[in-house]
């Protein structure tokens, strides 16, 4: 079905206006947004994306519906992947919670406008080579494969090439200034941290493209499609990291779903490769009579892993004791190295101290594991040492 371009300039419109609703609204004002104002604002944006797909469903038909629903439910749950990234990016960087949404937006942003480059790349490339079809399959199986293997160390920040570049080209101040992306000093006008995070936010996000499209198109042809179930998938990303960044680490089997997902969706373009060949040292050219995967198979198998992956992790006591492993550690770090309104520093100890309580109420095969890491240990000293001088210092 061909989308008229007034649909087309309708949802760019629309899309733009959520954006700068987003920004005048939320980010504009640094302030760090409560669990509640993040759930509410993720369930819109959700409900937004929900309602469009019935719309997709309504005047488009079954088959553009469930292409939507798949892809976009495919694209969530990249991005929740994603947001292991930022967390650690974010992190290592020492941004204060409350200039963390402008980054985030940024990222968003950036790499709507990347991924809408590669997508109609992608369109193009699809509609001039069938082969191309092969190539994404195998990229997307390669991701599977790579998603399957051990991960770095917890806590060592992470040191792709995008890091790299912008740590040599972009030269920025070692303090942050507010969310301010310039500041003054001796007199000279510079960049601040902000802008280096944010490059990196961005240009990793462009990484992630490189298995989230080719992903999709497994899905859908449709550029529509593709362009819309993308964008409303990053549109809540920055609600979603605020509501769920203490949930993050407890999903511990949801890169094997993510994984499996990937590899399946591999298999789906390779069987439509096969089905519409052309490639010479190929069955002599051509087709290749497969049973290809239908939408409404992908939709279906694409929900229950996902299901099944995050159900399995919240039930782990694996995944709970190092999600609040994780925590501690992420509140230590932040009490300790970046934050230093008084205030803000309260709260956070409160938050380390309720992540210590649970911690001992872990089965003892846990909690022993907990007490070998030194590295872990000795930061959660130092932040109640620290906290017992403020305290001291108050007082007297």
């Amino acid at each position: 079905m061909d989308v008229p371009p007034v649909v087309w300039g309708l949802t760019i419109l629309g899309i733009a206006l959520l954006l700068l609703f987003d920004f005048f609204f939320h980010v504009r004002r640094a302030h760090v947004p409560s669990l509640s104002e993040a759930a509410r604002w993720t369930a819109g944006y959700v409900s937004v994306a929900l309602l469009f797909g019935c719309g997709v469903w309504i005047f488009g038909g079954a088959t553009m519906g469930a292409e939507y629903f798949a892809g976009y439910v495919t694209e969530e749950a990249l991005s929740v992947d994603n947001l292991f990234v930022f967390l650690i990016i974010i992190s290592s960087f020492k941004v204060p919670r409350a200039d963390q949404q402008k980054v985030l937006l940024f990222g968003i942003v950036f790499s709507l406008f990347a991924r809408t480059a590669f997508i109609f790349l992608g369109s193009a490339l699809i509609n001039s080579f069938a082969w191309v079809f092969y190539v994404f399959g195998l990229i997307l199986l390669v991701t599977a494969g790579n998603l399957l293997k051990p991960d770095r160390e917890e806590g060592e920040p992470p040191n792709n090439l995008v890091i790299r570049v912008a740590r040599r080209y972009l030269r920025t101040t070692d303090t942050f200034d507010g969310d301010k992306l310039f500041t003054v000093r001796d007199g000279k006008r510079v960049m601040t941290p902000m802008v280096l995070v944010m490059v990196v936010i961005g240009g990793t996000d462009v990484l992630f493209a490189l298995d989230s499209i080719p992903a999709i198109f497994g899905l859908t042809q449709n550029v529509y499609l593709v362009f819309t179930a993308t964008a409303f998938s990053l549109l809540g990303l920055r609600q979603l990291y605020f509501l769920i960044d203490g949930l993050l680490d407890r999903l511990i089997y949801l890169t094997y779903g993510l994984a499996a997902i990937l590899a399946f969706i591999g298999v789906k373009l390779v069987l439509h490769a096969l089905h519409e060949n052309n490639v010479p040292f190929i069955n002599s050219g051509e087709h290749v009579p497969v049973v290809e995967i239908g939408t409404g198979v992908s939709l279906a198998v694409i929900v229950s892993l996902l299901v099944v992956t995050v159900l399995a992790s919240l039930a782990s006591p694996r995944g709970k004791a190092q999600n609040l492993v994780a925590v501690a550690r992420r509140r230590a770090k932040e009490y300790l190295e970046v934050e230093d309104d008084p205030v803000r520093r309260e709260e956070i100890y409160a938050k380390l101290a309720e992540a210590i309580v649970e911690i001992k109420k872990l089965p003892e095969k846990y909690r022993a594991r907990i007490r070998e890491e030194d590295k872990l240990m000795a930061l959660l000293y130092r932040c109640r040492d620290v906290h017992d001088q403020s305290e001291a210092a108050r007082r007297g």
